[in-house]
């Protein structure tokens, strides 16, 4: 069982159907997988989506992979 202190990704009904996305900002969280799946660097993601924070993306792809660290700030 993963405990976080502040998630990286939301999901609201009134946001995109309720797709799950970066925090503040409408960026789905599927979205880096796919980029990262298709070849490209998280460098790449963060210019293509300037919306959405750096450590969030990289504390979702640590959920992601399964290495979550509930204790992390």
């Amino acid at each position: 069982m993963v405990t976080l202190r502040r998630s990286p990704v939301r999901s609201d009904p009134a946001l995109m159907g309720g797709t799950l996305v970066f925090r503040a900002s409408r960026v789905p969280a599927q979205t880096l997988l796919d980029y990262l799946d298709d070849g490209y660097a998280l460098d790449d993601f963060l210019e293509m989506f300037p919306s959405v924070d750096r450590g969030d993306a990289e504390e979702f792809f640590r959920l992601a992979r399964g290495e979550a660290d509930a204790d992390r700030p």
